[in-house]
């Protein structure tokens, strides 16, 4: 069996989404201030133009990415999986579901513990 390379999650969503924005002009990537954590870094630093940080607010990036489905892009929205169902789920519902809209969330760092990224990660127990 050959070695494989273990990769985080996240290193993948971060190269996943570079991949395809070479070839589709308008794909663009909104983050909520966690670009290094979600790793959508990895797509800033090749398309800065088309990388959009909407700060801490969740729910106005869903907005945000709704808005700019109805000009032709395709956006793609991170955050961790937390402010994506609790801080965001009426934006998702309202303005993205609704309308059936072309927008994609990727919501990372869920379940308990979020890891390197976490409050608690200098935690000796």
């Amino acid at each position: 069996m050959a070695d494989v390379k273990k990769i985080a999650t996240r290193d993948s969503y971060g190269n996943a989404l570079k991949e395809p924005g070479a070839a589709a002009e308008n794909l663009v990537v909104l983050d909520a201030d966690l670009a290094g954590a979600t790793k959508t870094s990895i797509f800033q630093k090749t398309y800065p133009e088309r990388h959009f940080d909407c700060g801490i607010a969740e729910a106005n990036m869903i907005d945000v990415a709704a808005g700019l489905s109805t000009m032709g892009l395709v956006p793609f929205a991170a955050t961790f999986a937390m402010f994506a169902a609790g801080r965001a789920y009426e934006q998702i519902r309202n303005t993205i579901g609704y309308p059936h809209l072309n927008v994609k969330i990727g919501a990372t760092h869920g379940g308990i513990s979020v890891g390197e990224d976490g409050v608690n990660a200098n935690l000796k127990l």
